[in-house]
């Protein structure tokens, strides 16, 4: 196999992380080998990576419901007069928010995004698409980028999602705000959120439900003015820490904000600090949140990859097969009705020079029809697999590796296994699935004193 050269997204990878990401800069060199395995069988181009499924900023995202309490807490925790959010209600975007150093804001459409491999909502567009025809093609009514000057959004993305409780809840409404909580190291909700019933609050909550315990939760509370005094933080919490749980969200941190229109100190109140604590960790929550991914895309390769191909190998020889037995049939037929007019049919088979005659000119016959049947019906597993890639969101080719399975001696016999998937190539998974483990026990080293090779004192 002819060795695959390195991608550019991932030579860009190594660059970002070669002086202050050791454990990250290792993973890039696993996916390299794990794009080498998917090359090899004919699942990525020379210059694709699987890497590039995923973002490899930290990301933390933004829900809230009705009130202004986003909007203000946006704007005084990034320290800006510019009012960043409170729009989405009417627009139903969701928008990212990039640092940049440049005075004036600058705001991009959702495209930009869309066909750029390093934001988390790269290639969007097609999943829009599968839930809505054509929709995809208006992907900036969806998503746009604002670029803000803005110390605590270096090297982080923030998400602000629309306001849940104003947004109609369609199937992409539904698919993106599933998307940034499942992509998201830190997921900031705000509690007002919960105010109000809707459908789309409701999806909110299974999708807080199901990732409640993965630590990625801190929900806000914006406290009234009038009852903003330190005795109340407690019972203000509790209350909302009760409602919560009528809900079935359980965990979380809760942090309450002061009420920032009334706030004399509003760009440094004590609550800021514990964020910036907890966002002082993202960049680990994305280490880990990488090493899974890049796990899961191991395991991928034999768990959803292959057992695609393989079901789609057996249709395409049943299908093959079936259709050779219809002629193989016809022919049959045919002979018996010869024979019912002639007689002659049985004796010239066993005839030792017309039997073998015969033989030979139904197999000249069966083998090309049987070649062309297979080829003829190995277009429609290909569409079909195409399909399915779409389905399950893979960047993988599944119809360039049933292809390869188009050779003679694979369409004249049965073959269980797709070409190239061997021994050999569930050895090198293995060995990198270990890899990626040891790589997320060296992350856990960098916060604990326990070692297998500490020595002992002197």
């Amino acid at each position: 196999m002819a060795d695959k050269s390195v991608s550019k997204y991932l030579l860009n990878l190594e660059k970002q992380f070669t002086n202050d990401n050791p454990v990250l800069l290792n993973a890039t060199k696993i996916f390299h080998e794990l794009d080498q395995v998917e090359y090899d069988l004919g699942l990525l181009e020379n210059d694709e990576t699987t890497a590039s499924k995923y973002s490899w900023w930290p990301i933390v995202s933004l829900i809230g419901g009705n009130s202004t309490a986003k909007s203000r807490f946006i704007n005084s925790y990034l320290g800006t007069d510019q009012v960043l959010a409170g729009i989405q209600a009417s627009s139903h975007k969701f928008t990212v928010l990039q640092q940049n150093n440049q005075s004036t804001m600058a705001t991009l459409p959702g495209t930009a995004m869309d066909v750029d491999n390093r934001y988390p909502f790269y290639q969007i567009s097609q999943k829009v698409d599968q839930l809505q025809q054509g929709e995809g093609q208006r992907i900036n009514s969806y998503l746009e980028l604002k670029t803000v000057n803005s110390d605590r959004l270096k090297n982080k993305l923030f998400i602000d999602a629309p306001n849940m409780s104003a947004t109609s809840a369609t199937p992409i409404i539904e698919m993106l705000t599933t998307h940034i909580i499942e992509n998201s190291d830190l997921v900031l909700v705000f509690c007002d959120v919960f105010e109000t019933q809707s459908s789309l609050t409701t999806t909110l909550i299974e999708q807080i439900t199901l990732h409640q315990d993965t630590n990625k939760l801190i929900y806000l509370i914006d406290a009234p003015a009038a009852t903003f005094y330190p005795t109340n933080h407690s019972e203000i919490i509790s209350s909302w820490q009760r409602r919560l749980a009528d809900l079935g969200l359980n965990t979380g941190q809760f942090i309450l904000l002061p009420n920032l229109e009334h706030s004399a100190n509003t760009q440094q109140p004590p609550q800021f600090k514990e964020i910036d604590l907890r966002l002082a960790n993202v960049e680990n929550d994305r280490s880990y949140r990488l090493l899974h991914a890049l796990d899961k895309s191991i395991h991928n390769i034999e768990n959803v990859v292959i057992p695609e191909i393989k079901d789609a190998l057996k249709v395409w020889k049943d299908r093959v097969n079936l259709t050779s037995l219809l002629i193989l049939g016809a022919i049959a037929m045919l002979a018996v009705l010869v024979e019912i007019q002639l007689g002659v049919v049985i004796d010239l088979l066993f005839d030792p020079i017309t039997g073998t005659i015969i033989v030979l000119v139904i197999l000249s016959i069966m083998l090309p029809l049987h070649l062309i049947m297979s080829k003829l019906q190995s277009k429609f597993i290909v569409n079909r697999l195409n399909n399915r890639q779409k389905e399950l969101h893979l960047m993988e080719n599944l119809g360039e590796l049933f292809e390869s399975n188009l050779t003679f001696s694979r369409m004249l016999l049965n073959f269980e296994e797709p070409m190239g998937w061997n021994k050999k190539a569930r050895a090198k998974l293995h060995q990198l699935s270990e890899k990626t483990k040891e790589l997320v026990q060296s992350l856990n080293d960098n916060f604990s004193t326990l070692s297998g090779n500490r020595r002992n004192p002197d």
